[in-house]
């Protein structure tokens, strides 16, 4: 009983587990995403005079 317990306590883990890092692969490339949207609407200026 004790390690039918276990057992599904162990799967329900390694499910979580999956969701998650699918999860954070979705999180990541929509924050690539948006870095990408911001940098091609705002243009980037020199700090200083170009000589």
């Amino acid at each position: 009983m004790f390690t039918m317990i276990l057992t599904w306590v162990g799967a329900v883990l390694g499910l979580a587990l999956l969701i998650a890092m699918a999860a954070g692969t979705f999180v990541v490339d929509f924050d690539d995403r948006l870095q990408e949207r911001r940098r091609k609407t705002n243009p980037v200026e020199p700090a200083g005079p170009i000589p």
